[in-house]
């Protein structure tokens, strides 16, 4: 990689962890690489419900998604299973992490929610930073759905809990689930982490590409990726 490459990295990965009451303003990125390997093809089918995981049982593609319920920035509680039968897709979320701001400002994130909620996607924003982390809490995430024009429901995951049997890594790491209540894919949105792919290359929407072929029946050609993005922000 360039210095230059790597002087930008070192100030985005501060820029990741810097504490802010608002979306970060409009930063630079270094290209970065985001190859993904297939993974084993789960089975997409959504005629056939999925069991209920076990307390504890970890989220795995081709397996149920575990089921939650979370406050929305209403208090109003959401729960996962209340969905079965509709491809759900969850977005793991800060509104001060500059991956984020940049994926709904310019990228791949920008209009994307919008036109698959109005293809019939359930579209869901987690936040699973704890009190006092970046880009915590209702008054944080009021502001950056404002910002970005947000139509779904950003939901608050203060304990990490849902976060961590998910194993989100990273804001933005997106999931995605068949009506049959199976996770089907889980990674990075595409392999542009700031809107360059590496090399010049073309880009490659993983979510919309999974997205489209589930809606043809078909198994999903790479059903993970590596996340990119900030850490998400846990407590202890």
């Amino acid at each position: 990689m360039r210095r230059a490459s790597l002087l930008s990295l070192a100030v985005l990965l501060l820029a990741c962890d810097k504490s802010s009451d608002a979306p970060a303003a409009d930063t630079k990125a270094p290209e970065a690489s985001a190859d993904a390997k297939p993974a084993a093809k789960p089975d997409t089918k959504a005629d056939k419900p999925a069991e209920t995981p076990a307390e504890g049982e970890q989220a795995a593609v081709g397996k149920p998604a575990p089921d939650f319920t979370l406050p929305d920035l209403a208090g109003q509680d959401v729960k996962l299973s209340s969905f079965r039968g509709k491809t759900v897709v969850l977005e793991w979320f800060n509104p001060n992490c500059p991956f984020v701001n940049n994926a709904h400002a310019e990228g791949s994130l920008k209009t994307m929610a919008k036109d698959e909620t109005a293809q019939g996607v359930v579209w869901l924003a987690i936040n699973s930073g704890a009190p006092g982390k970046q880009g915590h809490g209702v008054e944080a995430n009021t502001v950056g759905a404002k910002t970005f024009a947000l139509e779904h429901p950003i939901l608050l995951d203060e304990s990490g809990t849902v976060g961590r049997s998910y194993g989100a890594q990273k804001t933005p790491h997106v999931y995605l689930i068949d009506g049959a209540g199976t996770l089907v894919y889980r990674g990075a949105i595409d392999n542009a982490p700031f809107g360059e792919v590496d090399g010049g290359g073309a880009l490659v929407n993983y979510l919309a590409g999974a997205l489209a072929e589930l809606r043809g029946g078909k198994p999903i050609t790479t059903a993970e990726t590596p996340p990119y993005g900030c850490t998400v922000k846990y407590g202890s």
